[in-house]
């Protein structure tokens, strides 16, 4: 094995031992901060639908369908 070879093999193991130790390398996406119950219930922020969460909750509120969208493209390709 030449020494390219090599190289390029503890490069490949480096990376593999940062991603098992950062626990932020595929974080999962946040949840409102704190779900208030409704009526009268929150409109979604992306496309104005009424949301599951009561108008009080802080943060940013979306309806289930926009949820879905948001973390299907925020999810962790592999």
């Amino acid at each position: 094995m030449d020494q390219q070879e090599q190289d390029r093999q503890e490069q490949d193991r480096q990376e593999r031992d940062r991603q098992e130790r950062d626990p932020s390398y595929c974080p999962a996406p946040a949840a409102p901060a704190g779900r208030v119950a409704g009526p009268p219930y929150a409109d979604c922020l992306e496309c104005g639908e009424p949301t599951e969460y009561g108008v009080a909750t802080p943060g940013v509120v979306l309806c289930p369908v926009c949820e879905w969208q948001d973390a299907q493209r925020t999810a962790c390709s592999g």
